[in-house]
Formats: C-alpha cells, sequence, structure tokens
C-alpha cells in the first residue's frame, strides 16, 4: 500500500478538516504522519538532513495544521531544540552568537519563528488552551531555589507553588509541573545561564545577537509602555482561560512566604463585564514573564545571604518589626530550615548575563514610568484601577529590588578586579536613574538643570536607601584596590563621581539615611499601621496592602527586609565612609602624577632604549621608572583621557562629600606624592620592624600600581649575574667554563703580573678585574642591611663575547673587511692591533697601579 493511501486509511474514521485535507496532498511535506510519535520521529530526522530555513518552514505547516493533542508531544522536544538543553550540551539554535551581519538568512527566519507573535508562540497558546502540562526538573533551577525546595521549604514566590511534583518512591527526581507558556518561558531565560559561556577568543557583540533582541521583543510585548497587553488568540471554541488551574502539591512544605487571594479574581468578581479591562484576562502572562526573568536571571548568591535573606526565622524577625511585636518574641524555625546550611553555590555570572540585566532594568524602568501623574497619584489605588497600571506600580519593589540588590552584592564581592566589571557598573548605575528613562522631557537648557534629579524622585531614591549608600560603599572598596593610572578603571570611578554628583541625589540619600537613623520612640503612634512587605515577591495579582505614608517606615522596612532587623548601617556620609573617599581622593591624586611622569617620557627615548637594550649598550632593567600598563598601548591620547577622568571624577567628589581644596592639599603632602630635591621619587610607604623596613598597605598598593618602587641594583658577582635577555644563554655559560677553567689554572700568574708596578703591571690590572666585595653591603627592603667580605683575585671574564652586540659589530667589522678585500684571519689580526693600540693609551692615562672594577 502506497503512503498516501496508507494516510487515508489510517484517518479515515477521523473528520474532515482542513489540516487531514492537507495531508492528503501529494506535494505535503508530511504524508507519513499517522501517529504523534511519527510526527517527532519525523521532525527529528527532518532536523539532521534539512536545512534551517526548510525545517522552519516545515515547523510552522505542522503547527498550523495539526491539532494540539499531536502538538503536545513534540512541544518539550522543540523547545530543547532550539534553547539547547539545560545541561548545556545541546546548543540548540545557539541564538547567543545568531547575528544579523554574520547570518542574515539565519538570523531573520528565527527572529520571525521566535517572535512574541510568530508560531513559536502560536504553538504555545494552542497548548495553553489546552491545559497540558509539561515536567521541569527542579535541578536545573538556580542554587538557592534547588536548595529550598530540596529541603520542603516553598520559596516566596508563587511561580512555584502548586507545581512541585514528587516521585512517588520517594526518590530524588523532583520536577515542577509548568504550563506550555512557563516551559516555554523557563527554558528561553534559563538558556542564558545553563550554556557555556562565549569563549574570548569570539568577538560577539551581545547587543546584536538575536537572544538580546528577542528578550527586549518580549519585554515590549508583555509590558508595554503604551497601549495593553494584546489577548490571546483563541484556538477553541470556548477561548483561552486567564490561566491553569494551579495543582495540589503531593507533599506538604513549610512555606515562609505570603500567598494572597488573586488580585486578577478579585479585580473580575467586583468589576461588571461592560467595564472590565481586557488586560486584566492577559496580565498573567506579563507577570509570569517577568517572575521567570527575575528568579533566573537574579536569583543567584552566596551561602551566607541564602542564610540571611532566605530562612524563615529571618524573615519572622522582620514580620515581628512591622508588626510592632516585641523583638524577643521568635517561632520556632520552620522544618527543613536547619538543613538549608548544606546548600553550596559558586556562581559568577558572564558579562552577557549582566547585558541583559541590564536590558531588563531599564525596560522596567521604562514600563514603570509609562504611568500617567494622575494614575501614579496615591488616590489612584482605587478599586476601580486596571490590573496593568497596578502592576507598573509594584513592578520594581515588588519582584525586583530585593534579589537585584543581593545579586549585586555578590557581583561587587566576587567579580575580579579588571575592566570587565564596567558591565557591571552600568547595570547599577542604570537602576539608580529611573529618571533617565522616563517619558517626560526636561525642558532647560543648562547642564546643570538637565542633570539635576526632580524632587518626585525622592521617594524612590530614599526607598532603595542600600542599592544607593551600601554599594556605593563597596565600590569605594574595589576602587581604593584597583589601577587608577589605567583609563578603564579610571572611566569607572567618573561614572560613578558623575551619577552621584548630580544635583539634590546626594540630598535625597542623606535625607533617606536621617530617615532610616530617626530613633522609633519619637513617634509611637505609627504601632498601629500596617506596612507594604518589598521582600513579597508574590504574585502581584493579590491583595494589595494600603499605602504606607510614613516615609521613615518606608526606609526603615527597606532596610530591614534586605539587611535584617539586626543589620549595621554605615551612613553614606558618616565619618567612616568619608575616611574611604579621602582616602580615595588621595590615591586619584597619586594615579594623576603617575600619568603625568609617564606622558613626560618621550616616546622616542623609549624606543632607544629598547633598541640600546637589544644591542647591550644598556641594561633592560634600567631606565624604567614605572611597570608596563595599558597606558603604553593607548599613548598620549589615553594618558589625557585618564587624567581627564581622573580630574573631574576628584572634583565630583569633592562636590558630593563637600571637600575643599585645604583639604586636598593636606592629604596630598600627608602622603608623601612630592618630589624629592634631587628629582628621585621616593621609596614606597614602608615602617621600621624588628628585621628592618616592612610595607604597609598604602605601599603594597603604591608597588603594584607603579606609583612607587625601591631602586634595585645588582651588587653581586658580575660573573654570576643572571643571564640578560640581550646575551646568548648558552654562549654565556659556555664562555663562563672556559673562563674559570683559565682562572684556575693560571691564578698565581695573574696575581704575579698584577702586582708589578710597571707597565705591564697596569696592562694587566685593566684587563683582569678584581671585584672588591667586601667594601659592599647588600641591602633588603625586608632585612637588615648586611656586609660581605668575599673577595676575589685578579681574573679573566670573555663573557663579553656572548653578548648581541660584541657578536652583531664583529660580524659587522668582517663584512665591512670583506668589501675592501680583507679576510678574516688578516682582520682579526687588524682589530687586535688595534684594540692594544686603544688598550695601551687608556693605560698611559689612568693612575698606575690602580686596578679595574668591575
Amino acid at each position: 500500500m502506497s503512503p498516501p493511501r496508507l494516510v487515508r486509511a489510517l484517518f479515515s474514521w477521523l473528520p474532515k478538516t482542513a489540516a487531514l485535507d492537507s495531508l492528503q496532498e501529494p506535494a505535503m511535506a508530511y504524508p507519513h504522519f499517522q501517529q504523534p510519535s511519527f510526527l517527532l520521529a519525523s521532525l527529528k530526522a527532518d532536523s539532521v538532513n534539512k536545512p534551517f530555513a526548510q525545517r522552519c518552514q516545515d515547523l510552522v505547516k505542522v503547527i498550523e495544521d495539526f491539532p494540539a493533542k499531536e502538538l503536545r508531544a513534540i512541544f518539550p522536544w522543540l523547545v530543547e531544540n532550539i534553547f539547547g538543553s539545560l545541561d548545556g550540551i545541546l546548543l540548540g539554535w545557539n541564538l547567543r552568537c545568531l547575528q544579523g551581519r554574520v547570518n542574515p538568512v539565519e538570523y531573520s527566519i528565527a527572529m520571525e519563528f521566535l517572535d512574541p507573535g510568530g508560531p513559536m508562540m502560536k504553538l504555545v497558546y494552542k497548548l495553553q488552551a489546552e491545559d497540558y502540562r509539561f515536567d521541569f526538573p527542579v535541578s536545573y533551577l538556580p542554587g538557592p531555589v534547588r536548595a529550598s525546595i530540596q529541603e520542603r521549604v516553598l520559596p516566596d514566590s508563587p511561580l512555584y507553588h502548586n507545581k512541585v511534583q514528587f516521585p512517588p518512591s520517594g526518590g530524588l527526581g523532583l520536577n515542577l509541573a509548568l504550563n506550555p507558556f512557563e516551559y516555554y518561558i523557563f527554558f528561553f531565560a534559563l538558556s542564558l545561564i545553563t550554556q557555556k559561556p562565549l569563549p574570548s577568543s569570539l568577538h560577539i557583540r551581545t547587543s546584536d545577537c538575536a537572544y538580546f533582541l528577542l528578550v527586549d521583543r518580549y519585554l515590549s510585548w508583555f509590558l508595554p509602555t503604551e497601549g495593553n497587553v494584546l489577548p490571546l488568540l483563541s484556538f477553541s471554541p470556548g477561548g483561552a482561560s486567564p490561566s491553569p488551574a494551579p495543582r495540589t502539591p503531593a507533599m506538604p512544605f513549610a512555606s515562609y512566604g505570603f500567598h494572597h487571594t488573586s488580585l486578577l479574581k478579585r479585580h473580575i468578581s467586583h468589576q461588571t463585564s461592560v467595564n472590565a479591562d481586557p488586560a486584566s484576562h492577559e496580565i498573567w502572562r506579563s507577570e509570569t514573564l517577568l517572575q521567570v526573568f527575575v528568579e533566573m536571571w537574579l536569583h543567584h548568591y552566596s551561602l551566607e545571604m541564602y542564610q540571611k535573606m532566605q530562612s524563615p526565622h529571618a524573615k519572622l524577625e522582620v514580620l515581628h518589626y512591622r508588626l510592632s511585636v516585641c523583638s524577643a518574641l521568635h517561632s520556632p524555625a520552620q522544618p527543613g530550615s536547619q538543613a538549608l546550611h548544606t546548600y553550596q553555590e559558586s556562581f559568577m555570572p558572564t558579562e552577557e548575563h549582566v547585558l541583559v540585566v541590564r536590558l531588563l532594568l531599564k525596560h522596567l524602568h521604562a514600563f514603570s514610568n509609562s504611568l500617567k501623574p494622575e494614575q501614579a497619584s496615591p488616590s489612584a489605588h482605587s478599586h476601580a484601577a486596571s490590573p496593568l497600571e497596578e502592576f507598573k506600580r509594584a513592578v520594581i519593589p515588588r519582584f525586583v529590588q530585593q534579589k537585584l540588590y543581593l545579586f549585586l552584592q555578590h557581583c561587587f564581592g566576587h567579580w575580579p578586579l579588571d575592566a570587565s566589571f564596567r558591565a557591571v557598573l552600568e547595570m547599577w548605575l542604570s537602576y539608580l536613574q529611573p529618571w533617565r528613562y522616563a517619558p517626560e522631557k526636561q525642558a532647560q537648557s543648562s547642564e546643570v538643570q538637565l542633570r539635576c534629579v526632580a524632587e518626585r524622585w525622592a521617594p524612590f531614591v530614599q526607598e532603595n536607601l542600600l542599592l544607593y549608600s551600601r554599594l556605593f560603599v563597596a565600590f569605594l572598596s574595589r576602587a581604593l584596590r584597583t589601577d587608577l593610572v589605567s583609563p578603564k578603571t579610571a572611566l569607572m570611578v567618573f561614572r560613578v563621581a558623575k551619577v552621584f554628583a548630580q544635583p539634590n541625589l546626594a540630598e535625597m540619600i542623606q535625607k533617606g539615611e536621617q530617615l532610616f537613623l530617626e530613633p522609633e520612640l519619637v513617634l509611637p503612634h505609627r504601632q498601629n499601621r500596617s506596612f507594604m512587605t518589598p521582600t513579597f515577591t508574590g504574585s502581584f495579582l493579590s491583595s494589595w496592602p494600603p499605602a504606607v505614608t510614613d516615609a521613615a517606615f518606608k526606609v526603615k522596612s527597606h532596610v530591614y527586609s534586605l539587611e535584617g532587623q539586626d543589620c549595621t548601617y554605615t551612613p553614606m556620609f558618616g565619618p567612616e565612609v568619608r575616611a574611604l573617599v579621602l582616602r580615595l581622593a588621595q590615591l586619584i591624586t597619586q594615579a594623576k602624577q603617575t600619568a603625568k611622569s609617564i606622558s613626560d617620557q618621550p616616546s622616542e627615548n623609549t624606543a632607544g632604549r629598547s633598541v640600546l637594550s637589544w644591542l647591550g649598550l644598556c641594561s633592560a632593567d634600567r631606565g624604567s621608572s614605572y611597570p608596563t600598563t595599558d597606558l603604553d598601548e593607548g599613548g598620549q591620547e589615553s594618558i589625557r583621557k585618564t587624567d581627564e577622568y581622573l580630574e573631574k571624577a576628584l572634583e565630583y567628589l569633592c562636590q558630593i562629600f563637600r571637600l575643599s581644596d585645604a583639604q586636598l592639599a593636606q592629604l596630598t603632602l600627608a602622603l608623601g606624592t612630592t618630589q624629592d630635591e634631587n628629582g628621585k621619587r621616593q621609596l614606597p610607604d614602608c615602617i621600621v620592624g624588628e628585621n628592618g623596613l616592612v610595607l604597609t598597605p598604602l605601599g603594597r598598593y603604591q608597588i603594584i600600581n607603579g606609583l612607587r618602587r625601591f631602586e634595585i641594583e645588582y651588587q653581586g658577582d658580575a660573573e654570576l649575574q643572571p643571564i640578560r635577555s640581550y646575551e646568548i644563554a648558552g654562549l654565556v655559560r659556555l664562555l663562563f667554563r672556559l673562563s674559570s677553567a683559565i682562572n684556575h689554572r693560571f691564578a698565581d700568574q695573574m696575581v704575579a703580573l698584577c702586582s708589578r708596578a710597571d707597565f705591564l703591571g697596569s696592562f694587566c690590572r685593566y684587563h683582569l678585574t678584581e671585584p672588591v666585595l667586601a667594601q659592599r653591603r647588600l641591602m633588603s627592603p625586608g632585612g637588615q642591611a648586611r656586609a660581605t667580605s668575599q673577595a676575589q683575585g685578579p681574573r679573566l671574564s670573555l663573557r663579553f663575547l656572548g653578548s648581541y652586540r660584541t657578536l652583531l659589530l664583529l660580524l659587522l667589522a668582517f663584512f665591512v673587511a670583506s668589501l675592501f678585500c680583507i679576510g678574516p684571519l688578516p682582520c682579526s689580526l687588524l682589530l687586535l692591533m688595534g684594540y692594544l693600540l686603544y688598550a695601551s693609551t687608556v693605560v698611559l692615562l689612568i693612575t698606575p697601579g690602580k686596578p679595574n672594577q668591575a
């Protein structure tokens, strides 16, 4: 039986549809599809044999023609085939490297297929309408979430509520039962984390890649700054339900989050169908997308932070404070909380990861700032408010703030001290400046007025106090340990100082600190008030607590929810941080002087010195006052930029912390950055210890960054000094053995010749070196000076024959002699006679009887 007849026979009992009619066409690409297993097997075979464009065309046809029941079997395979496997072995379509300028055809096809309104999302909605569930392994979730679920402690995000499926036999295979939209977004978000980092040799601009642009499209589609979220397409007569019904967990959890009644259900039940906002039926997709992005991208931090912020005991402490319960009363720890200490995760985000998170933060600022002034006012929290509008108000404090703070703390504490930290820095600065993404435009033309922070942003600054003050202190500690002479590091210091120097911002931060440090006894009437909990990253679609009008309690709630009630807050404008800023100002001044000293050295001198070093006319280890830095790579332009960045950064720091010129001058003198009268730089900062000089932390910093150095001079036996770069190692060792043999064999004769008082004695003393080590004192920065009593008699040194310079000069002499038809032997005799004449003249001019010093 032919394949078309077999297809007609197997599907003859089904009603005729467009999809089945298409199977009977001879030109159909899938004439043999009879069951879902055959459909999946054929697609797997096509993924190996067919080109990318043809595979996508076939997938579009399959999604349009086949019912959801048959598409259910291919959905998990298709998602993994696109985004890669969770273990990172399969790359899938490798969206993180797919760029339009490199692969324009594949790029356009992939972007069209995965577009929020494209075929892949249509497949998701088609399966969503049937309430299908797909298993997602818990083992691939971020470390804190995985550890929490395995210890039977439910995470506070509703993303995991009623979804955990335990194995019936008590095994280790925990799974989440996700609906199609959740399953798709989980894979999409985790592909940024699970896939192997891009090789450093592969220079790819993240903002040009398909994955980065898809994130931007999804955010613009599901979190629109204008209009409402587009509704679902209906694939059945009954249409699509807002959200599948949750399942009951197979095993009880000890939950340390608070689960409220769905705001969506409350909103619909109290509102007539005439006035119902269409966004209320689709807001669950926006919430799910944001929760998955935040959970997968920001829920990574160290064990200490995990125990501090995620334990039930810590959350109960915060709750007791807000309810004005006596701090001595604590509820017992929840089951499984004692076992959380077993969690350990060594996670370090990549630059690509950080850039995607920055894109998310920038869009969330634009999304939350798209509220109209009348909608953003406190009176707008009315019963008839749209869920999308309330979502915009809560999107940052309720979903992002806590996890972003922990994520930034982890990055500030673990990121390498190099220029790649710029990605983390810009992500942090983007979050600190929501006014940059506000839709309104300021009319002022003055630069100062353009940068002025409006007073309406004071609540945001105060309710994010720790992300301003605590992370600023963390940046200071990093800046004090980096090379400020580097233009990239100087740029980072300049960027932070410029942002914090915006007019009115420092005053807002200082006001927030005053509100936090305000004594509790001043306003006892606050006890009966209720407060919003920023740590509750629970569903936005839940009952909204009353607005808090007390600014001081808002700031306290923010700090205690992120750091715990027993936290020790260090004010940004207190004496401790001010001392760090003064130290940074000192180091900036030193770095400016170092950059100036480097720029004063003519480039031609450097080039000439390198040539002379190669020729042996000067040693390679002398004449260089500073170690090689990236200033040498950029030339004078990099030096100019570094000086400009440091100058501006110092000016901005003086504005923020009100430092006067007199204070800066006093700090400069205290550090001893001025030069000695003879023009030589001073030694690094040291203290006198029991064994001599000991470097201080400032001295180590000065050495590492090339600000100062010890003048190191070789004071040992010249014959035993290390082989230089301008010498031939093998030839030097051979000449040393030959010299040692001659000196050992004719030692007595050399002493006798050098003891003579006539011309021959002077001639021998000139050529037979005699190091007088007894008069030298060997110095060490870490130990006391010790005198040496070694002394050697006259000896012959042939080491000069092992240098490239000597051999080059000999070859040049023989080459010139050959031009005059003089052979090698006559040329050698002429050179010897010329040298004897030169040496005799020198011996006659020097003091008779004085031996030559090595």
